[in-house]
């Protein structure tokens, strides 16, 4: 959107109908929107306070600056700015490349077209320039371009259908319909002298509520959500629309659920900023010393020699001479932390991102889709994740549903045992062609003429709420609500008996090739009380039938007695369905007299017409008619997982990585992909709903289901962790994140093993994602597939986009992107483990090879009087970093790797480090440079006492200046490149080629350096003439370097061995046993992600995704295209005993528990056992 000038917060939005002159006065925003952070103006100024809000930019600016001061400059000032220059510049370009994507997307949707009603005549408009109070017209398969007031449909009673994926994931149709008054309101030309005015509440990020009243001709006419179609929506199946624009571009509901780009760091940038600023203060700390020393010398030893060594003509005392030297050795000392540093890191992580975009095994071949790293900043952060978040429809599973099994009177139907060949339905020329069942003998009864399993077949036809489109002779479509009832129909379509078309008071199938039309005089609406719908039917025959479907739990509870035997044969196949993950449904009938009917109708037509307690009225009517009814049988249908989900969740899950689904759809759906992905299982103690409507009763089931303690120990914490498992709705929710509860609402959540929010809002998932990344400071993931999950993706610390149905917002405002969730694995547990891994190998040699390369200036000073004279020359000192130690240390950044990747897939528990952080924090800082410093006094000590007594085969003492410098930058070379050698745990050519290529790179540059060639070319330049090679012919020189070599490197070897001894660590585990048992393991790891059985509880998969009110809407004759039912709530185990489990479970506790673990020993059995 523009920018603009900060207006006070609506109270209330006032919109008249195409009268813009009266709108604009309000200042309402436009319906341009803008997703990008800079323009042109803004770029560089903004882009440049994000990078130098790192304090290594801020650092080597303020460097820059002292270089440029010749008094106490010892080095040239284009040894920092180029550099520097190029980081900021790197990180401009990948900025602006991101930017500038942004902002094409934002181009190509302000630029869509719109039909806009403008003096009466409909004219087209780029969205960009619709504004509020216009009139816009709507045709099918269009997006909505704001929120728009529904005027007047095409459909019947003004119904229009839309499909809201974008907003809340759900990609089934909903319906709205317009106020009755508008309804009329047809054509453009009566559109065009409409006047109303809407007032109604100021723009709010509620995607379920709106509250106005529409004003016109002298009266008001409430206005509800049911008449808003929202932007971001599609029309569907509707031919046109008309809509009156309330909120535009920013203020739109969609907009205001969409968070904003923010600049994510990794907890290793975070770590570098706060090392850099402790570097700088031990950098300072080592200037104060040396400036001491200087001030001391100059007046005790320095004022002798005024005559040789006399001061600078602005130096005029002692006082000043060190103020001056004190930053000099802070310019030279500035190496501890070299801006190569940041360049090697984003060098490293480039090469991370392709190995991401490269993988094979994370292309998908279906829909040609490779996995994208679309950051190069937060690979390494990928190997620490605790939390991921979890959107469902698209992400989980495929939202398609199939018909897999049934049981009809007491006989199993399964579709999975035998998958020789398809059933052949040719007979019937109505078919669905996509439909796959395996099971001859289910169609032999069919077509033997089981009266039973004929009836099965006929309820399916006739108990739904399905709308029937014939495109053309033959070619059905059917539009229902939910894919799980389009499933049922569709499967009784291709058995034979196909469902044709309705009217208000008719159904027509087609049974076995014979049309057949039923009157339909009732249809008992579901709602989640119920969990169950039912119509009554008369037959051609006269014959009046009641059909029933629903939750077996309470259709069982309305047999008749005489079903006691069957219903127990039914129920072991329920629990069997049940336990393969299935949604299962229970079907019966209840033959009706004509005196029942003409009874029952009586009751039912004036509880309809009650003042008051209608709900309750016909609940009671409904209750009365369906009892005593006649088994049937059961349905399995399955929700399509998305393939490897249930293994990925469970490896993920090994690896101490807990998954949280937050999703906007319905509770039941759900729990049951919950079941079906094995984030839930009945081996669970206890799986909590919290339901609450109310701040208070929010508060009191929280609080029922809380630990018993304030401030539970570990312990406890570790010991129910896995067996609980929390289900909180929208509603619910929205009390449990407000500032008092908050926390509450998390500890609660953290203790359990899986948790799922359900009817979230997407500012609610982020929401749940910003609660856990405050309080928890673990690192958390975000992964969906729709436009309701970018505020998520973008909150969590890495946001992943899978590009699947739902367009690809998601994946625009991702930080990673593959096409399939199992995907996952392979990005965390060996892209992220490996990233993370390589990265803290990286930082660590770098560290100690800088501090041990720098602090031999340090020792240095107190033998040259303090006068910030450098150890090595200048041509070292710019190379060291940039030739001679870099390949070798990127080689390893790039390359290195502990284990296998299928070691990593193994042994997930090898991914824990990354989130204990052990591999990189300030304790192991603090020994890479304790290291390094040891190295360093090695490194001067050593050559420094050989050298000052040593002479060279020719008798000539060795104790020169230059000879030093060549000795200790020549230990210094192989010391390092000998650690990373030592360092390095995957050899590849490349490393070979560095870490060698590097070593006699330096013989090739320093011989270079000291020839004769140089000097006579620059002899300004070049002072060392010579000395390289009349330093390394001498054999004492040798043998100093290679004593300095051992006494650097045994220690560290000695430690190693010792460590790898008595305290291994995980990864050493693995590589000693892939060692020892390499051809045994070989065939691990594949097998051992069997099934995870489960006892069989029965969820209904029924009241799966329908909603409530849509059989009313078919008995007026209002909806004769799309109708849908709704879903109850999944069946709430409350426990009484959840306190007192817990407290069993600390009593059994005991101080031993963890002893054997503690040991070595202990943990490598411990880990064998885990391993997958």
């Amino acid at each position: 959107s523009v920018l603009c000038k900060s207006l006070p917060p609506e109270e209330e939005r006032r919109v008249r109908a195409n009268d813009r002159e009266y709108n604009e006065k309000f200042q309402y925003a436009n319906n341009c929107i803008m997703t990008s952070k800079y323009n042109i103006i803004t770029f560089l100024p903004v882009n440049l306070f994000e990078q130098f809000q790192e304090v290594a930019n801020t650092y080597f600016l303020f460097l820059l600056i002292l270089q440029l001061i010749p008094q106490i400059s010892s080095l040239s000032w284009f040894t920092t700015i180029v550099p520097l220059v190029l980081v900021l510049s790197i990180t401009a370009v990948k900025d602006a490349t991101d930017d500038y994507f942004r902002h094409k997307s934002d181009n190509q949707v302000n630029n869509r077209q719109s039909q806009v009603l403008i003096s009466g005549i409909l004219q087209k408009e780029k969205w960009m320039n619709v504004r509020v109070g216009d009139i816009i017209k709507l045709e099918n398969n269009q997006f909505v371009a704001a929120d728009l007031l529904l005027l007047s449909s095409s459909e019947p009673h003004g119904l229009c259908y839309i499909e809201t994926a974008e907003l809340d994931g759900e990609t089934n149709m909903k319906v709205r319909q317009s106020p009755s008054v508008t309804s009329e309101l047809g054509d453009p030309h009566n559109l065009a002298q409409f006047d109303g005015e809407v007032i109604c509440e100021p723009p709010n990020n509620k995607l379920d509520r709106f509250c106005g009243t529409l004003y016109w001709r002298e009266n008001k006419y409430s206005l509800s959500n049911q008449n808003m179609l929202l932007r971001g929506c599609v029309l569907r199946n509707t031919e046109s629309c008309y809509g009156l624009v309330i909120f535009a571009g920013p203020d739109t509901k969609l907009m205001q659920n969409s968070g904003r780009t923010k600049f994510k760091r990794t907890s290793i940038d975070r770590l570098m900023n706060t090392l850099v600023l402790w570097i700088f203060g031990f950098l300072v700390c080592m200037g104060v010393i040396l400036a001491i020393g200087n001030a001391v010398w100059e007046k005790e030893v320095g004022s002798l020699f005024q005559s040789y060594l006399p001061w600078d003509p602005s130096v005029d005392n002692f006082l000043f001479s060190a103020f001056l030297a004190f930053w000099s050795y802070v310019i030279i000392l500035n190496t501890v932390v070299p801006i190569s540093l940041y360049v090697s890191v984003e060098v490293i992580r480039l090469g991370h991102s392709y190995f991401i975009n490269w993988d094979r095994r994370m292309f998908c071949q279906r829909c040609n889709t490779p996995a994208e790293a679309r950051t190069t900043t937060l690979n390494e952060e990928l190997g620490q994740v605790e939390y991921i978040f979890s959107d469902k429809t698209g992400t989980l599973t495929q939202n398609i549903m199939t018909f897999n099994k049934c049981s009809i009177n007491g006989h199993a139907y399964d579709d999975t045992l035998s998958r020789a060949q398809r059933l052949d339905f040719s007979f019937n020329s109505l078919a669905d062609k996509d439909f796959c069942f395996y099971d001859q003998s289910l169609l032999d009864a069919i077509k033997l003429g089981e009266p039973l399993v004929h009836e099965f077949f006929r309820l399916l036809s006739l108990c739904h709420t399905v709308m029937s489109e014939e495109k053309s002779e033959g070619e059905l479509v059917y539009k229902a609500q939910s894919p799980d009832e389009g499933a049922l129909v569709t499967a009784a379509r291709n058995f034979g008996f196909v469902f044709r078309s309705r009217t208000p008071n008719t159904i027509t199938v087609q049974e076995l090739g014979r049309p057949v039309t039923y009157s339909l005089l009732a249809i008992l609406d579901f709602n989640n009380i119920r969990k169950r719908m039912s119509v009554v039917v008369r037959s051609p025959e006269g014959k009046i039938r009641l059909y029933c479907k629903g939750a077996d739990t309470l259709l069982f509870e309305r047999l008749h007695p005489c079903n006691q035997d069957l219903m127990n044969v039914t129920s072991d196949h329920l629990n069997e369905y049940a336990a393969d993950g299935l949604r299962t449904l229970v079907l019966a009938y209840r033959d009706l007299s004509e005196q029942q009917w003409e009874d029952w109708a009586a009751q039912l037509h004036s509880a309809e017409r009650a003042p008051d307690y209608r709900e309750d009225r016909l609940a009671a009517a409904y209750e009365e008619i369906e009892q005593d009814m006649m088994l049937l049988g059961a349905t399995a249908i399955e929700d399509k997982l998305q393939e490897g989900v249930p293994e990925t969740i469970a490896l993920l899950s090994l690896a101490n990585i807990k998954i949280w689904v937050l999703t906007g759809d319905k509770q039941e759906t759900a729990v049951n992909i919950g079941y079906s992905c094995k984030m839930l299982t009945d081996d669970m103690t206890e799986v909590f709903i919290i339901n609450g409507h109310t701040v208070q009763s929010v508060r009191e089931e929280l609080r029922q289901k809380s630990m018993p303690a304030a401030h539970p120990s570990s312990n406890l914490l570790d010991s129910i962790s896995g067996e609980y498992a929390l289900v909180i709705s929208g509603h619910s929710l929205a009390h449990a994140l407000e500032a008092d509860m908050e926390r509450e609402f998390l500890d609660t959540a953290c203790v359990c093993k899986a948790v799922i929010c359900c009817r979230v809002t997407p500012l609610q998932k982020a929401l749940v994602v910003e609660l856990v990344k405050k309080h928890k400071k673990a690192v958390t993931l975000a992964v969906g597939d729709g436009a309701n999950d970018v505020s998520m993706i973008k909150t969590a610390h890495i946001g992943v986009g899978i590009s699947g149905q739902e367009g690809i917002q998601a994946v625009l405002a991702s930080d990673y992107s593959f096409s399939q969730f199992r995907f996952l694995q392979r990005l965390l547990l060996v892209h992220g483990r490996w990233s993370y891994l390589r990265m803290c190998r990286f930082l660590c040699y770098f560290f100690y090879k800088n501090f041990a390369f720098t602090m031999v200036h340090f020792w240095f000073g107190f033998f040259c009087g303090f006068s910030a004279q450098t150890v090595y020359d200048q041509y070292f000192i710019t190379l060291y970093n940039i030739v001679y130690t870099s390949l070798p240390v990127l080689a390893m950044g790039i390359f290195d790797q502990d284990v296998p990747e299928q070691r990593s897939l193994e042994y997930p528990k090898l991914y824990e480090p990354g989130q204990l952080n052990l591999l990189f924090n300030k304790r192991e800082f603090f020994i890479c440079i304790a290291q390094g410093i040891y190295t360093s006094v090695v490194l001067f000590c050593v050559p420094y006492g050989v050298l000052s007594q040593a002479t060279g085969s020719d008798g000539i003492p060795l104790a020169d200046y230059q000879t030093f410098a060549v000795t200790v930058a020549t230990s210094l070379v192989i010391v390092v490149s000998v650690q990373i050698a030592l360092d390095t745990g995957y050899w590849t050519a490349i490393n070979h080629f560095f870490i060698w290529g590097s070593l006699g790179s330096y013989f090739t540059i320093l011989f270079a350096m000291h020839s004769n060639i140089l000097f006579s070319i620059f002899p300004n330049q070049f002072h060392f003439v010579g000395n390289a090679q009349n330093t390394l012919q001498q054999p004492v020189v040798w043998l100093t370097i290679a004593l300095a070599t051992v006494i650097c490197i045994v220690p560290v070897l000695a430690f190693r061995f010792l460590k790898l001894d008595l305290k291994p660590q995980l990864s050493d585990t693995v590589r000693y046993t892939q060692l020892v048992r390499q051809k045994k393991l070989a065939g691990l790891g594949s097998g051992a992600l069997g099934r995870l059985g489960r006892a069989g509880s029965r969820r209904s998969g029924y009241a799966f995704a329908h909603q409530e009110g849509f059989g009313e809407l078919i008995t007026s004759g209002k909806n004769m295209r799309l109708s849908s039912l709704a879903l109850a709530t999944f069946a709430s185990r409350h426990s009484a005993s959840w306190i007192d489990t817990l407290r069993k479970k600390k009593q059994q506790l005991t101080p031993t528990q963890s002893g054997a673990e503690g040991s070595p020993k202990g943990v490598t059995k411990r880990f064998q056992s885990e391993r997958i």
